[in-house]
């Protein structure tokens, strides 16, 4: 019995550093003795099978420790199964019929988000941008996109995901992976 999960690399491909092609990550992949791999953009997302119930912590650190051993430099990755993927995507607070990519974002976390910390940030400051919490999410919405955003800006300060690996796409990416998921 196998299962879909999703490997979200943290970080690379990014104005020509720390280069990962996708056909050597979909190799690298397969030799680690996945199946049904496949790449998503250059930035970093790749779908695969494996047995059913690897935790998602050992699939990260074997990823990981591969990426090292063939490129010289570690990436963070975080992997999610395909139903953690849609119950995020079915989970958005924010209206998704008819947003652009860019207009929202899932930011992705390694652990729970200490929500404390999150709730200092005055979201009132920032309107008509908006964020929410969710399992191991932070949902984003910018109207303009993250690059004029300022409260994308406040939510990534490192101070707030202290001790956790967090990682972005946009709503596109994050929808395009639900669907690769269930495809495998």
């Amino acid at each position: 019995m196998t299962q879909t999960y999703a490997a979200l690399l943290r970080g690379i491909n990014v104005s020509g550093h720390r280069k990962v092609p996708m056909a050597e990550l979909r190799s690298l992949l397969e030799g680690l003795g996945h199946g049904d791999v496949r790449t998503h953009l250059q930035s970093g997302n790749a779908v695969f099978t494996t047995a059913a119930g690897t935790p998602e912590a050992e699939l990260t650190a074997a990823i990981e420790d591969a990426i090292e051993d063939r490129f010289g430099f570690r990436v963070d990755c975080l992997v999610r199964d395909g139903a953690y993927l849609a119950a995020v995507a079915d989970a958005c607070p924010f209206p998704t019929a008819g947003v652009e990519g860019k207009q929202l974002h899932a930011l992705y976390f390694s652990g729970p988000p200490d929500a404390g910390r999150f709730a200092a940030i005055d979201q009132e400051a920032y309107r008509p941008e908006a964020f929410a919490l969710g399992d191991r999410v932070l949902y984003l919405y910018v109207p303009e996109g993250l690059g004029r955003s300022k409260l994308g800006d406040a939510v990534s300060r490192p101070s707030l995901s202290e001790g956790l690996v967090v990682t972005a796409r946009n709503w596109n990416t994050v929808l395009k992976l639900v669907e690769m998921t269930r495809e495998g």
